[in-house]
């Protein structure tokens, strides 16, 4: 079975055992990952619902890309400026490509308990506000000293 992800802004094709290069992710090597945007599942001419596929991938390294060379020059002005720049990345070896369970009834009893605390924790800062909605007394401007009078 295959799979096309998108992961750090590009789509990748995968099967199982494929090793793949992508923008960094988070991890150390050895940990297990889940590619969770997938945008299309099948096996040869056979598409799956891509809402029920789960690709997991196994983090072999985190390393560096190949240097680019970044040359700006400007002519008849002396200007020139070179830089070099190594792109973070991960390098994945894809585990497995296929149908797995939804979570989503643990999702919607977890909310269910916390909807009380959250009712409470809300209440106790209503009457906080109300209290520091008082404005200031404003102090009245400095007057300045009168001009004197010319003598005649």
């Amino acid at each position: 079975m295959f799979a096309v992800v998108r992961t750090g802004g590009k789509q990748y094709r995968v099967a199982e055992g494929d090793k793949i290069a992508v923008e960094k992710l988070a991890g150390e090597a050895g940990d297990t990952i889940e590619l969770g945007d997938v945008l299309l599942a099948g096996e040869g001419a056979d598409m799956a619902d891509v809402a029920k596929v789960k690709v997991s991938a196994e983090i072999i390294a985190q390393a560096k890309s190949e240097k680019v060379i970044v040359f700006k020059k400007r002519r008849r002005h002396n200007y020139r400026r070179k830089n070099g720049h190594r792109q973070q990345m991960t390098l994945l070896r894809i585990v497995g490509v296929g149908e797995g369970k939804k979570a989503a009834p643990k999702k919607a009893e977890a909310p269910a308990k916390e909807a009380p605390q959250a009712a409470e924790a809300k209440a106790a800062p209503a009457k906080k506000p109300a209290a520091a909605k008082k404005p200031a007394a404003k102090k009245a401007p400095a007057k300045k000293p009168a001009a004197k009078a010319d003598k005649e």
